[in-house]
């Protein structure tokens, strides 16, 4: 890894703790920048790929954030640094070709975000371009060997979210005490979602909790997913 590829991973790492840190903070308006909009001197800067499995429109004030911790540690969006943005939108099957073409165009650091299958894919594409990746279970998925050495070309930050999942069913428990039935909408299609889902149903199965399992990997599964009238909602992953 370059001394380059070094300073811009552990800036990166830093800005996406902020994007985690500073979630509720207000959305940037920024139009992203891309190679094309440059001209041959502009393109000699260094360019971030930026890889999500979802859409931009719900994730903009985490977008906002991660720009705002870019600039704490020097980089600016279209000043010193391009960041190509690729959203799956939802549509898992095209993150695999995303993230050929980030490496195709030669990205200097990999962003993967989202769901575990844009790390998966981002690991897939490359085993050599740098890669900061925000997950939950980034050992479960085998992107990294362990937390203190995470080896191959992987670092960021661990969410470690499936460790709260049990907390969040006492909350719910909490907030509406006498709750016959709570709803669990699972994504199928995240490994973090199902292992989280796991973990709310083993925590409900141990005190006595109604769980309905309702899956949606899409948007078009989101309507028959609200059926019949519980309590309350947990989201997995």
């Amino acid at each position: 890894m370059t001394n380059f590829r070094t300073q811009l991973c552990a800036a990166l790492s830093l800005a996406a703790t902020s994007s985690v840190a500073l979630a509720q903070a207000p959305s940037g308006t920024a139009v992203p920048v891309t190679v094309d909009n440059y001209n041959r001197a502009q393109s000699a800067m260094p360019v971030i790929g930026f890889l999500n499995s979802e859409s931009p429109g719900p994730l903009a004030q985490l977008v906002s954030a991660f720009r705002r911790g870019l600039n704490e540690t020097g980089y600016v969006e279209g000043k010193n640094v391009i960041i190509e943005y690729r959203w799956a939108r939802g549509r898992y099957d095209g993150l695999r070709e995303m993230a050929a073409d980030l490496v195709g165009r030669r990205v200097a650091v990999i962003v993967a975000t989202g769901a575990s299958p844009s790390l998966l894919a981002a690991r897939r594409a490359t085993r050599e371009i740098p890669t900061v990746l925000i997950s939950g279970e980034p050992m479960q998925d085998g992107i990294v060997v362990s937390f203190n050495r995470p080896g191959r070309n992987a670092t960021g930050v661990s969410l470690f979210a499936d460790a709260l999942s049990a907390k969040r069913l006492d909350l719910v428990r909490e907030l509406i005490p006498n709750a016959a039935v709570i709803a669990l909408l699972v994504d199928p299609n995240s490994r973090e979602s199902m292992i989280e889902s796991s973990e709310v149903q083993e925590a409900a199965q141990a005190i006595g909790q109604r769980i309905i399992v309702s899956k949606a990997g899409s948007e078009l599964d989101l309507v028959p997913a609200f059926t019949g009238t519980p309590a309350a909602l947990l989201i997995a992953g």
